[in-house]
């Protein structure tokens, strides 16, 4: 039996009897490594070249600055600004929640930090309102997945390192698709709330008490304005600015609103250790694992059969992210984006695809997985929020999962939506350098 098909078979085994993903690509490898005769040490070298990264540094500090800025109250000034643009209409809880999510994944990087830091106050707002409670959580659920759209980004800055493309580039590129994935969950929420009579705070609009809660929640929105501004402005890398949010969570939390106290910092520590600990896991043996399927030209051989399918790019894209909501269902995000950036970018590229549009859609599909079961974890948190089995929340969640598909097929056949506001960037940067050099 050949390695490849040996790799194959050993990865897809261990996925069907329940094996953790981490651990199900690591045995893969081993297993090849010991038929293909190469050194077991092969899997060690490569995990620790993976993780030796200094704009990996990013995503430990990201996710412990959302731990903190979760649990200072950020969020909930963040809800109590949308509350105060929205609520008063047709489905405003819903749509706050949305707004509140995307505004919320500007700080976090994380989808399922957002899910609760957001759906942990929205979902009992709403039922208090007349939602129904699966509907609640759902929308919570939809609503978390711009975690990893709207920068800053951990899937991001994975795929950054794992494409070498530039991180700030990908963070850029989230922009404009996270609007239009808001935008059609919000028009969605507006439908159902006319049909099942969701009604708003019925409290007219006041400009008054819209800006009292903007000003009361400025040192929450200035985060993102921080974190990125002085990125896309050169002042420091992606890495750098994840260290000055965990400082800025900190400051903020402790001694500006004084609700995270010193108690909780431990905790807050030992949560972002775990996540990062599985993300590291993940990152070494699914490096180790890209590294095997390169070594056996496994791409040549997918490409030159997916090329006799077709050689038009938009036709491949198609099969492509019907392969990535499929696994999506069963593999986590970090995994999605390790195998496959590069396993068909290497396909894409030579067909004249952008990477920053491969990944963007990789991305967001894998937003799209983290919705849907077995192992969607965005579902895990409604459902422990919610307190109802997640098969309730899978089945109130599946219309998101429709009108997200349709976002994503859009941006699919639409490349502009992922690379106009880099390029834009680009541009401004150019004529600027021009002027200055003159």
């Amino acid at each position: 039996m050949s390695a490849p098909a040996i790799l194959a078979l050993t990865l897809t085994a261990s996925l069907l009897i329940g094996v953790p993903i981490a651990f199900s690509i690591g045995i893969a490898t081993l297993v090849t490594l010991y038929f293909g005769g190469i050194p077991i040490a092969f899997l060690a070298q490569q995990s620790f070249t993976a993780l030796d990264s200094f704009p990996l540094m990013a995503v430990p500090y990201f996710i412990l600055a959302g731990a903190l800025m979760e649990t200072g109250g950020l969020s909930s000034r963040i809800i109590n600004v949308a509350q105060e643009a929205m609520g008063n209409i047709t489905g405003g809880f819903g749509i706050v929640t949305i707004l509140a999510c995307a505004l919320f994944a500007a700080i976090s990087g994380s989808s399922p930090a957002t899910v609760a830091a957001i759906g942990s106050i929205m979902i009992p707002a709403m039922v208090e309102r007349g939602y129904h409670k699966d509907f609640a959580a759902a929308v919570a659920g939809s609503g978390g997945g711009l975690g990893i759209v709207i920068p800053p980004s951990i899937p991001m800055i994975i795929y950054g390192i794992v494409a070498g493309v530039s991180i700030g580039d990908m963070f850029l590129a989230g922009f404009f698709p996270g609007f239009i994935l808001s935008v059609l969950m919000i028009v969605w929420i507006y439908i159902t709330a006319k049909k099942r009579g969701y009604t708003g705070t019925g409290e007219p609009f006041q400009l008054g008490r819209f800006f009292k809660s903007l000003w009361d929640a400025k040192w929450a929105l200035l985060a993102p304005v921080i974190i990125l501004g002085g990125i896309y402005s050169g002042y420091f890398t992606p890495t750098e600015s994840a260290v000055i949010a965990v400082v800025y969570g900190l400051i903020i939390g402790l001694f500006v609103y004084r609700e995270l106290k010193w108690s909780q910092i431990p905790q807050a520590l030992i949560s972002s250790a775990l996540v990062t600990g599985s993300v590291m896991v993940i990152l070494g043996t699914a490096t180790a694992f890209g590294k095997l399927v390169t070594m056996y030209q496994i791409p040549t051989l997918l490409a030159n059969a997916m090329l006799n399918i077709s050689e038009n790019r938009f036709i491949l894209l198609t099969l492509i992210v019907i392969l990535i909501l499929f696994v999506g269902t069963f593999m986590e995000t970090l995994s999605i984006i390790i195998i496959f950036a590069p396993l068909f970018l290497p396909i894409l590229i030579r067909l004249g695809v952008d990477p920053i549009h491969f990944g963007i859609l990789l991305v967001v599909g894998a937003e799209i997985g983290m919705m849907t079961p077995p192992l969607g974890v965005n579902l895990f948190v409604a459902s422990g929020i919610s307190g109802l089995p997640m098969e309730r929340v899978a089945k109130a969640i599946f219309p998101f999962v429709i009108v997200l598909t349709g976002g994503l097929l859009l941006m699919t056949y639409v490349p502009w939506i992922s690379t106009v506001v880099p390029d834009t960037v680009k541009v401004i940067k150019a004529y600027f350098a021009a002027k200055g050099g003159a």
